[in-house]
Parts: structure tokens; sequence; C-alpha cells
């Protein structure tokens, strides 16, 4: 999907959210990636192939 020099990582990469923006939506909270992977404002990230990567959580003794 990628067509940048050099390509951006792909959706399997662990650095994938490093990829291009190619349509942002901050009024909506998400932006899509142009590796198909699209990230959410509270970090969370739904992968092309519909798997979801969760936000991640803090416990409450980690929030200090």
């Amino acid at each position: 999907m990628c067509l940048h020099q050099p390509p951006c990582p792909s959706a399997d990469a662990p650095d994938h959210d490093s990829a291009r923006l190619v349509a942002c939506h901050p009024e909506q909270g998400w932006s899509l990636l142009c590796n198909g992977v699209v990230i959410f404002a509270d970090t969370g990230e739904l992968l092309p192939d519909g798997r979801v990567v969760p936000a991640p959580r803090l416990s409450p003794d980690q929030s200090k």
C-alpha cells in the first residue's frame, strides 16, 4: 500500500505506527496511516486485518 521511498513499515512491523499519515480526523479521534493502520486518540489501534491493539492502561499505582 505504501509508495514512499524508503517504504513505511508494514502493519505487522513492530514500528508500524511510524508510517506516514494519509488521513487525519482529530475531531473524530482517529487517523489512517499509509500501511492501513487506524490509530485512535487514546493510542489504541486497529490493524488492517481487523486485529485490535488496545490502548495501554496504567494501574492506579503507576499513575503517580
